[in-house]
């Protein structure tokens, strides 16, 4: 819990400390120094977004030594557009897709999707209905996303492989960010909140809610491209569930312009420590257009 405090002290002062202004004789910005996940898309404007996440395994805080590796694939698809005038409301929907293999099958087995029984699990997990909003007009640099999930799956665990939470999820993310003079260098800041709910026999995260703040800092060789470093911290607090959890995780990665409209990511983090969980590897490559 120290450490969470901590973090979300970092935030609030990253957020009060810094206020930026948008001034019109500003060179143009490409997409990946403008539209931040605070900013919002325009009346009419649509934001595309397919993120990968492949996380995979071979300790864990539940017992010593390497364990059968595990690996877990997310793909998700979030598609927003902007409503009104101001740039002050977004409304959009997100899907996720997964893929899990377990029993020490090769990290790329995930793309298999071949339903091994015993081994491995795929399918459409959730959909969410979601909405960003500015909730200051005075401060477009910071912005809430809040998206309610509907499970898709039957069963959370089948012959002893997991596929995807079983109870619904009201999540609530909250982006700030900010440019330093010069426009090298620029801060981001995210508090993540997602409260689950449903039956406590259903899944392991029913009834508890869990809090992940992150900071990111990128600097750009040029407007095309930046490379950046993260912090992230995740804890699940028990409302009834009776299993709470924590992790840190540390990474950096890169993002670049392709076009106009398309950028490209690349992300990769690891799980420095935890309680209650696997201490893996992520992998990660996104796409984004901006129309």
């Amino acid at each position: 819990m120290k450490k969470t405090l901590s973090l979300l002290m970092l935030l609030a002062v990253s957020y009060v400390g810094f206020s930026q202004d948008d001034p019109q004789d500003q060179p143009k910005k490409s997409n990946i120094q403008q539209y931040t996940p605070s900013k919002l898309m325009g009346k009419g404007q649509w934001d595309v977004k397919w993120f990968n996440n492949l996380y995979t395994e071979t300790k864990s805080t539940f017992q010593e030594g390497k364990i059968p590796r595990a690996t877990f694939f997310t793909s998700t698809i979030e598609v927003y557009t902007g409503i009104g005038e101001n740039k002050r409301w977004n409304l959009g929907a997100i899907l996720e897709i997964r893929s899990n293999v377990i029993n020490d099958r090769k990290a790329l087995d995930v793309f298999k999707f071949d339903g091994e029984e015993g081994s491995a699990r795929s399918g459409i997990t959730s959909i969410a209905p979601s909405v960003k909003f500015v909730p200051f007009a005075s401060e477009s640099n910071f912005s809430i996303q809040s998206s309610f999930f509907f499970p898709l799956v039957v069963n959370e665990v089948e012959n002893g492989v997991f596929l995807d939470q079983k109870g619904y999820t009201w999540q609530n993310r909250f982006f700030y960010d900010y440019t330093f003079p010069g426009q090298k260098w620029q801060l981001f800041t995210e508090l993540n909140s997602e409260l689950h709910f449903g039956k406590a026999s259903e899944s392991f995260a029913n009834n508890s809610l869990v809090l992940a703040p992150g900071v990111f800092l990128s600097y750009f060789p040029s407007s095309k491209f930046t490379i950046l470093g993260l912090i992230q911290h995740s804890q699940r607090l028990d409302l009834g569930n009776n299993f709470p959890q924590d992790y840190t995780a540390m990474g950096g990665g890169a993002k670049y312009q392709i076009s106009n409209a398309l950028n490209i990511e690349l992300l990769y983090t690891n799980f420095l420590r935890g309680n209650n969980t696997g201490l893996g590897q992520t992998f990660n490559i996104g796409l984004r257009g901006i129309f």
